[in-house]
């Protein structure tokens, strides 16, 4: 796929503040919210990070506060980003309602209206669920979820639905067909000139609608309906994303809960009008086209919202970090300059102390190379003869 440097930069930007935000949630979990960096750096593969911890942390320091205690580095976090932390609780407390219907719509569209907890937690963060969203909204709903065990292990534990809400079984292509007053279809963000790509979207679109979340035990497996079915439960996990994108490998982790394909990166090549694979990071991820107006988000979730002002705190660090490096770094060259310039004059004096000295090795020869002294010799010479 034709990469698209707008994409790519959201998907840059949003690197290093996924990494940052591992950190964070590190650093809450330990006691009193501090944490040895040694016990930091052994974390740093799992975050798939190389260097040294003190490193990292050193480009951040609106984020993160490095301090040394009986000869051992400690980190914890800044006052303004505990603030920030407490403005994303808030928020995550106010959106509790969304992560309950996000978590039906999952189940809904799974074939047993169940999902293992284990693969869920790899995506609840992209679903902007909460760490403890399994203690915060299954006990408050009993009469929606329940949490089932059969395998007596704890990757075997799953969330199942007990009751189906059709008002819930509308997927975002759906709702926006209904508000513009036409038939459900999905919408291509190529430019005009991708034209043989234009024509495969436009066969691909004329094939009725087939919503996520019906069964698909009655659709033939590699039939065109079943390919239908497939991107329309894609655009619809996207949708429900926080940033509307999903790692490929994670999304794949589902195949038997969503009826997946094998090949699933096969299929959403297949159509680059909706949706745009990326490989930044040696990490393949699916993003929705339509839902970014160049490389930012057309509609923000507030928690996206708070996030974001993570990522400007954390600019501001970097920034603050590079302009502390770029005074140091004239520092170190201006004093360079000025160790030089002694060694400078004493090699210039020492070539015009050669210069010299090579002139009187040379004698009355070197008069010779004077133009005036040369008539002169010749004068002579001839006039002798």
């Amino acid at each position: 796929m034709k990469k698209d440097p707008d994409l790519e930069a959201a998907l840059s930007r949003n690197r290093r503040w996924i990494v940052n935000n591992q950190i964070k949630n590190i650093i809450l979990r330990c006691p009193n919210q501090v944490v040895p960096l040694e016990h930091l750096q052994k974390k740093f593969k799992t975050l798939d990070l190389q260097g040294k911890a003190l490193n990292w942390l050193k480009k951040y320091p609106c984020f993160f506060e490095i301090y040394l205690e009986n000869d051992e580095y400690h980190c914890r976090l800044t006052k303004r980003m505990i603030h920030l932390v407490e403005e994303e609780e808030l928020v995550k407390d106010m959106q509790e309602p969304v992560f309950v219907q996000k978590l039906a719509k999952l189940l809904m569209m799974s074939v047993n209206q169940r999902l293992n907890v284990t693969k869920l937690n790899e995506l609840k963060h992209s679903f902007g669920f909460p760490d403890d969203y399994i203690i915060r909204i299954l006990p408050k709903h009993p009469e929606m979820f329940r949490l089932v065990n059969n395998g007596w292990r704890k990757s075997s534990m799953e969330i199942e639905l007990l009751a189906w809400n059709p008002d819930l079984a509308v997927s975002a292509v759906e709702a926006s067909a209904q508000k513009q007053g036409i038939e459900p279809c999905f919408s291509c963000s190529l430019p005009s000139t991708w034209i043989k790509s234009w024509q495969r979207f436009e066969e691909f679109n004329a094939i009725p609608y087939i919503s996520p979340f019906l069964n698909p035990r009655g659709l033939e497996e590699g039939s065109k309906e079943m390919e239908k079915r497939i991107v329309g439960l894609v655009h619809e996990l996207l949708s429900l994303t926080l940033w509307k994108k999903l790692s490929i490998v994670k999304l794949s982790h589902f195949k038997r809960e969503f009826a997946l394909p094998e090949k699933l990166n096969v299929l959403l090549l297949k159509h680059p009008g909706i949706f745009y694979v990326s490989n930044k990071y040696q990490i393949y991820t699916v993003l929705l086209r339509e839902a970014y107006n160049g490389s930012e988000l057309v509609d923000k979730n507030p928690l996206v919202i708070v996030k974001n002002k993570f990522g400007d705190l954390m600019q501001e660090g970097l920034h603050e970090y590079n302009q502390r490096r770029r005074v140091v770094n004239l520092e170190k060259k201006r004093k360079c300059m000025n160790l030089m310039k002694p060694e400078r004059r004493k090699v210039a004096s020492s070539e015009t102390s050669n210069q010299d000295d090579n002139g009187d090795t040379l004698g009355g020869l070197g008069r010779l190379f004077d133009p005036e002294e040369r008539k002169r010799f010749y004068k002579v010479l001839f006039d002798e003869r």
